[in-house]
């Protein structure tokens, strides 16, 4: 049973669920792949620079299928972007201990748990001018890249619950948005990594064909067919399980 567990075709499947359940929601995954590496024991200085190489793989496609559906809004993700990209390559130069870097991932999906099951539907209603929302949008998206940037991920799954609280965009919208946000982070945080901590690909092959079937699948099937609450819940579950097994790494016995 513990080959099979660690049998890189195993792992590869784990790795293709997330990229078909969180490109359906616009998401790359990169949350859950971090997640999979640390239960597995990948080094952890490697960790971000596979992570942000899949969440590239998979919010390609996942940009291109959400822009086809006509669900992209360029207006509403760029002040986002106009701060999260230099923030996202800082963070990507920044080396912290492995112990804090497994507790800002763990927290992290902690938050989009109870985002999916205790605020299903939660809005903020404001009314503070398009003036005031490039203002909030400016300061999130710093915050967010550089928390993507040190952890490894795209920074779209905090974004992406965002945009429906603030009730800037749809679900759809902020799927589009989403996908990406995080490719364009995922690519700065992934420069800054190279440079300052360059990881041999050749070795991930199989996890990146595996992301890139069920990144293709996943974001065809959520901007054209699925229901986003469904999906949303589906990725809840995935979560859930990263969660449980991550704090069984982090939290001593």
């Amino acid at each position: 049973m513990a080959e099979v567990i660690t049998s890189p075709y195993f792992i590869a499947g784990l790795f293709f669920i997330v990229a078909f359940t969180y490109s359906s929601v616009g998401l790359g995954g990169g949350s859950s792949y971090t997640a999979l590496m640390a239960i597995f024991g990948f080094n952890a200085l490697a960790i971000p620079t596979i992570s942000l190489s899949l969440n590239l793989i998979v919010t390609s496609v996942g940009s291109i299928n959400f822009i086809r559906s006509k669900h992209a809004r360029i207006k509403l993700v760029l002040p986002f972007l106009i701060t999260s990209m230099p923030m996202a390559y800082l963070g990507g130069t920044l080396k912290i201990p492995k112990e804090i870097f497994y507790w800002f991932l763990l927290i992290s999906m902690v938050f989009v748990a109870v985002r999916i099951y205790l605020w299903p539907h939660t809005t903020i209603e404001y009314d503070i001018g398009q003036k005031g929302k490039i203002i909030i949008s400016l300061i999130a998206g710093s915050v967010l890249g550089l928390v993507a940037g040190i952890v490894g991920i795209g920074g779209g799954i905090y974004l992406v619950p965002l945009i429906i609280i603030l009730g800037l965009g749809t679900e759809k919208e902020a799927a589009a948005c989403g996908a990406i946000f995080i490719w364009l982070n995922s690519f700065s945080g992934l420069l800054a990594r190279f440079q300052h901590n360059p990881v041999d690909l050749m070795n991930y092959i199989p996890l990146m064909v595996a992301v890139l079937a069920g990144g293709t699948m996943g974001s065809f099937m959520g901007a054209v067919k699925f229901s986003p609450r469904v999906m949303e819940k589906t990725l809840g579950i995935v979560v859930i399980i990263a969660i449980i097994f991550l704090a069984r790494e982090v939290i001593p016995r």
